[in-house]
């Protein structure tokens, strides 16, 4: 996989369109001479698939992209006679956005109470499989509720955190045959969320470089005496984040940075000098520009952040049910797209075999 050698090291790239500034380590090929050209590692976030392929660069190219996918799922229904297209049963690119943010706090809420704990890392790679699978596909063809227990399972795997299928689905406190029905569906769809993810699996989280800035500052900066003071704030700021497309959108190292600076800000805490000094930006007031300018984008996506509320969710997930239901739905067959083309195999399949894993086991296992 092209992303494996991105697997090591926990390196800081701040970095915006030619512009590329790090902490400690050494310089990357392309880069700039002095403060401009360090980085942590060689390679790491700078050359991953997650920059080239999943980082955007606005708000306004991810709602071009799910607007796409509402489209795309629109023209099949009608393609296949199964809705008009001003049909009120189809879902606007707005509710389906809304329903993304319901079943991705659910997802965080599973991870959440996971025994053995889930490290944030998996959690992370989890949440980031979600958001970029429904950039290009629609909650109305393949269901939230499941695909979001595919997410945390495949991270799990990419991770490597060892749980087994067993495990996995032992967390959702339901009976064995609930537990089996949830297994299949998740097994069912694995391959599907893979292929979506263009097979690009390796997920950069602002964890890591998180703790690099921790370090950073216990050993370059004594003007901050204790550093671990920030990390509290700092931490409940990254779980805000989460919730927002900042993942989509900047670094990780950015992600970390704000994170850092927005703590330290709450505590009073002045963190000039670490930029102009540690960072190296003091002569370069572009870069800082871009870096000050890309804090305030992400406390704006956490202002401006809104949860779906519960009586929107109600109606909306009355109307997502009714585009799985048997009269529209296309995707009523997964089995026998994954290759199994024997007609017995399915029709010997009971009714509950066959049964989906609902909200209510989901609710029951929370």
């Amino acid at each position: 996989m092209s992303d494996l050698d991105d697997a090591q090291g926990a390196g800081l790239d701040l970095s915006f369109p030619g512009v590329s500034v790090g902490v400690g380590g050494v310089q990357t090929p392309g880069a700039g001479g002095g403060a401009l050209g360090r980085v942590a590692a060689v390679g790491m976030y700078h050359s991953s698939t997650q920059r080239r392929h999943w980082t955007f660069r606005s708000e306004e190219e991810l709602a071009r992209c799910r607007a796409d996918a509402n489209r795309k799922f629109r023209c099949k229904a009608v393609a296949c006679g199964k809705a008009r297209p001003s049909d009120s049963l189809l879902m606007e690119p707005r509710e389906e956005l809304a329903i993304c943010k319901y079943y991705e706090r659910k997802l965080l809420d599973f991870c959440s109470v996971f025994k053995p704990a889930m490290p944030r890392s998996v959690v992370g790679t989890a949440t980031m499989y979600f958001k970029r699978f429904y950039l290009n596909n629609s909650v109305m063809e393949y269901h939230p509720r499941i695909i979001m227990l595919t997410c945390a399972f495949l991270a799990c795997k990419v991770d490597e955190f060892n749980v087994s299928s067993a495990q996995f689905v032992g967390n959702l406190r339901e009976n064995p045959t609930g537990q089996e029905k949830a297994l299949e569906q998740i097994l069912e769809y694995e391959l599907l969320l893979i292929q979506q993810l263009n097979f690009h699996l390796i997920v950069h989280n602002p964890y890591r470089p998180f703790e690099g800035f921790l370090i950073d500052l216990k050993t370059r900066y004594p003007l901050l005496e204790n550093p671990e003071v920030l990390r509290k704030t700092a931490d409940d700021f990254l779980s805000r984040i989460a919730l927002t497309d900042a993942y989509l959108l900047f670094t990780p190292s950015q992600i970390a940075l704000t994170a850092i600076l927005s703590s330290a800000s709450r505590a009073g805490i002045n963190m000039e000098s670490y930029l102009s000094e540690c960072l190296a930006l003091k002569e370069n007031r572009t870069s800082l520009s871009q870096l000050l300018d890309g804090m305030k984008c992400m406390k704006n996506l956490i202002k401006k952040y809104e949860p779906p509320r519960p009586e929107e969710v109600a109606v909306l997930k009355q109307k997502l049910e009714k585009c799985h239901s048997s009269e529209l739905a296309l995707n009523t067959n997964l089995k026998k797209r994954k290759g199994y083309e024997d007609d017995e195999y399915i029709t010997k399949k009971s009714k509950m075999d066959e049964e989906e894993w609902t909200d209510d086991d989901l609710v029951n296992s929370l």
